[in-house]
């Protein structure tokens, strides 16, 4: 591995750094890595099957069917009334 020497930050930088870093329980130099990796080295993006397969089943499909109440009048816009 290499190692990184950043020169010339401002000290409010470095203060923000070390409370980041107390937060999380770690030291200033592994936030430090973790800030960068987070910013240069982006996840894999999941594609659209993978997220729907992520989706948990909360129940069937019956559960979400839209019934519809045919004596309920809608109002639309400018004024126009309908049955549905």
């Amino acid at each position: 591995m290499a190692n990184l020497v950043v020169r010339n930050v401002d000290d409010s930088v470095v203060k923000a750094l070390k409370a980041r870093a107390g937060l999380a329980g770690t030291s200033a130099e592994t936030e430090h890595r973790k800030i960068l990796e987070s910013a240069l080295l982006k996840p894999k993006k999941r594609s659209l099957v993978d997220a729907l397969k992520s989706i948990p089943s909360v129940g069937e499909d019956s559960d979400f069917e839209r019934k519809q109440d045919s004596k309920r009048k809608m109002k639309l816009r400018y004024g126009v009334t309908r049955t549905p």
